[in-house]
């Protein structure tokens, strides 16, 4: 069977920026307890990236730095790591202890240090990194979360209404549908179902719904079959405002007209600048940017656009 394309990294980071709180209260509640919520967070993805450069890490992890406020009043800032690969990586602690101690150096505030495995080797578990030499020791342990082991808890995904029980049962179903293109199908359908059935709001329906879609790659012909079954099944169900399949098929449809124009103009466009564009579900900006590619001058004056309408983008939400 031709094995099926998944997009891990894109939709975690999405959620996360979307649901983080949920996030931290589903994975690590004792964290969660910790946090004076009502003060809010503060993504700060600037600082991260003053220490972190993407040619010495690579792209097969989503990592996010946020700033929280602790009950008693203090300051501190979760370094949130999501490692989605398939093999062991074996400087994975040496990376979160350089993360940890650099932003610590630079910024002189206390870092929480998470990690969350989406990986498929059950025996990896890497949660500390250490060197010893004559009597001097360094060393940080991190707490983890390790996706595989919700497959022996599905009950409690199936009963939890957290958004992030949703995207585990994606992932793991993702996963284990590599060479199951008809499985697959039948997963995501019955997952978009669920949405309804717990009585999400309109808004989360439509999120978690583009999420699961972009998560959960089918071939185009099964793509239209699940298309059709959950147009069939929102009318059915009587849904007073525009469908997702709908929302979600106008904002592919606008996304590859975007791109389309810019491999026009430009021969070859970035495996960057698309996830960028498929990370916009705003309708305005993308007919927006959709004029503004027809007349810029160049793929890095575009690539500055695009920073600037995701992070518009993540403000009003």
């Amino acid at each position: 069977m031709t094995e099926q394309q998944a997009n891990y990294d894109s939709p975690w980071k999405e959620a996360l920026d979307l649901y983080f709180e949920a996030c931290i209260a589903f994975f690590f509640p004792q964290v969660h307890a910790e946090i004076d919520w009502q003060r809010g967070y503060e993504f700060l993805d600037k600082e991260l990236q003053q220490v972190v450069r993407e040619a010495e890490t690579g792209r097969l992890f989503v990592d996010k730095l946020v700033k929280v406020w602790r009950r008693e009043g203090t300051e501190a800032w979760v370094l949130l790591h999501l490692e989605i690969q398939s093999q062991v990586d074996s400087n994975f602690p040496k990376r979160m202890y350089k993360y940890n101690y650099r932003l610590f150096d630079r910024y002189d505030q206390t870092i929480v240090s998470l990690a969350i495995l989406g990986d498929t080797d059950m025996s990896w578990r890497p949660q500390d990194y250490s060197y010893e030499l004559w009597g001097c020791r360094i060393s940080l342990q991190f707490p983890i979360i390790k996706l595989l082991d919700y497959e022996t808890r599905w009950t409690e995904l199936e009963e939890s209404r957290n958004p992030f029980a949703v995207l585990v049962m994606a992932h793991l179903r993702t996963q284990a549908t590599t060479k199951d293109p008809q499985g697959r199908l039948q997963w995501k359908l019955s997952l978009v179902k669920r949405l309804y059935e717990l009585g999400y709001t309109k808004d989360n329906i439509l999120q978690l719904f583009r999420l699961i879609d972009w998560m959960m790659g089918l071939p185009k012909n099964l793509e239209q079959v699940f298309d059709n079954e959950i147009m069939s099944y929102e009318g059915a169900e009587t849904m007073p405002y525009i469908t997702s399949v709908e929302r979600v098929g106008m904002l592919k449809a606008q996304r590859a007209d975007l791109i389309e124009v810019l491999e026009t103009r430009f021969k070859e466009v970035p495996p960057e600048f698309v996830d960028m564009i498929n990370g916009l579900y705003d309708n305005p900006a993308l007919k927006q940017l959709h004029k503004q590619s027809i007349t810029i001058n160049s793929l890095e004056e575009f690539r500055q656009l695009l920073v600037q309408a995701l992070a518009e983008q993540t403000l009003e939400n």
